[in-house]
């Protein structure tokens, strides 16, 4: 696509800071250059250049680099101003840019849109690079990475070229079936190849690794009234986040806090004691704390020391959970040896919190251990993906139908994977994708 303005944006972070890098990209950057540092450095080469308003007053001194299209980030002339950071020199070289003919200030996630719109990156990638800006912890990067580099992608291409395989046969079938090289059963040999697709789309939907990745993995800290959850939250979030006290019911709502535990994102839950209420709040607030036990990928049952028999009845009622037991307060009483499998803890003197976090660490990386991320991760592609796997389905679900309706829920197929990429995305969803980015990317 070929664009006429040009455009420009601050693209490093927040001011004031060391270094601020400002980006533009269009027709006119060459232009721009000349008018604000006299010249157009080397391609690929950083060069030290005044930069000047364009009434001649110097603003800064910097590195210039400048890109030519189609060897650039958007596929099109480019240039990076590399200025100090403070505040009034980067508005001073913005305005210098504004106030150029053809120039203008760059939408929320517009570079990273024109870079698709040229063929430099598909969809899938550039929410990619969208991930990877946003990434918190070591497993997000990686993820971010992944999708960024194309891995996602290049699976997502791969159906979509077994299936124009597929489809062309098929196609072939009917367009030609009067011709003598074209076997009239033709169609007929790619109906198990599509089977065999339809399996693979259905078992990365099964799959929700990257999910735990970017969302976090989640972990309901659960128990009866009093047995220290809101304790164990504040001790692990280390603020305190929940309000303590001794009067049972205290935790009505659900809170959570996120952690980055060997570079696996957490996401902890207190939740309201379980018990048998009348309290109209409180009986709300225990409904929000079993659907929260439900979601989890792991849940800390807690039992207050000397008192475990409550602790024990909720974990036997939680089902398909993986459960670990938790034994609190044990500041509080003496002599008494817990094992059986379960951690004792105390928020007063720190004991076993070492152990406890170590135990969550472990089941957190678990989850992810070894991904390829070959699931479709973000919730765009998982709907893409089940819609595609739907048209799929009543086109191998129906052998009896006639050829042609078979033929037609495989093109519908076909172009939901062409949404994954963006190779058939309308343009409103493209603005709505490319809105979330931040403004300079």
């Amino acid at each position: 696509m070929v664009r006429t303005d040009t455009i420009f944006a601050l693209s490093s972070g927040s001011l004031p800071a060391g270094v601020a890098v400002i980006r533009v990209s269009g027709p006119m950057t060459e232009a721009a250059l000349h008018a604000l540092c006299g010249g157009v450095p080397s391609p690929r080469v950083a060069t030290l250049m005044v930069i000047r308003d364009l009434d001649g007053e110097e603003l800064d001194r910097g590195l210039v680099l400048s890109f030519k299209g189609p060897a650039s980030f958007t596929g099109e002339d480019c240039a990076e101003l590399q200025v100090h950071g403070g505040r009034a020199i980067v508005a001073a070289i913005l305005e210098a840019l504004g106030n150029i003919d053809g120039l203008r200030h760059a939408e929320a996630g517009e570079f990273a849109r024109r870079a698709f719109e040229n063929g430099k990156m598909d969809l899938v990638e550039a929410e990619g690079l969208a991930e990877l800006v946003q990434a918190e912890t070591a497993g997000q990067r990686r993820l971010a990475k992944y999708l960024a580099d194309g891995h996602l992608s290049r699976r997502y291409q791969e159906w979509m070229q077994r299936l124009s395989q597929a489809r062309a046969l098929i196609e072939a079938e009917l367009d030609f079936s009067d011709e003598g090289d074209i076997p009239g059963s033709v169609s007929d040999r790619v109906w198990n190849q599509l089977s065999a697709l339809a399996s693979e789309m259905e078992a990365a939907l099964c799959d929700h690794t990257a999910e735990i990745v970017r969302d976090g993995y989640r972990v309901a800290i659960a128990g009866p009234p009093n047995a220290g959850k809101s304790s164990l939250l504040n001790t692990l979030a280390k603020r305190d986040v929940a309000i303590v006290t001794d009067i049972a019911g205290t935790t009505r709502d659900v809170l959570s806090v996120d952690l980055d535990l060997d570079g696996a994102k957490v996401v902890l839950f207190d939740t309201a004691g379980l018990r048998e209420t009348e309290d109209p709040v409180e009986r709300i607030g225990i409904a929000r704390a079993r659907a929260t036990i439900e979601d989890a990928d792991l849940v800390l049952c807690l039992s207050e020391a000397g008192s475990m028999d409550m602790g024990d009845e909720i974990a036997t009622s939680i089902s398909g959970r993986d459960i670990v037991g938790v034994i609190t307060k044990t500041d509080l009483v003496s002599g008494s040896d817990y094992t059986d499998g379960k951690v004792s803890i105390s928020t007063v003197t720190g004991e076993g919190i070492d152990s406890l976090l170590k135990q969550i660490s472990e089941r957190a990386l678990k989850a992810t251990r070894g991904a390829e991320f070959v699931t479709p991760l973000l919730i765009r592609h998982r709907n893409h993906v089940v819609a595609a796997l739907g048209d799929l389905r009543d086109a191998l679900d129906s052998p009896g139908a006639a050829l042609e309706l078979r033929a037609e829920a495989l093109r519908s197929c076909s172009a939901e994977l062409g949404y994954l990429t963006g190779r058939m995305t309308p343009d409103a969803l493209l603005g709505l994708i490319f809105s979330q980015f931040c403004v300079g990317k």
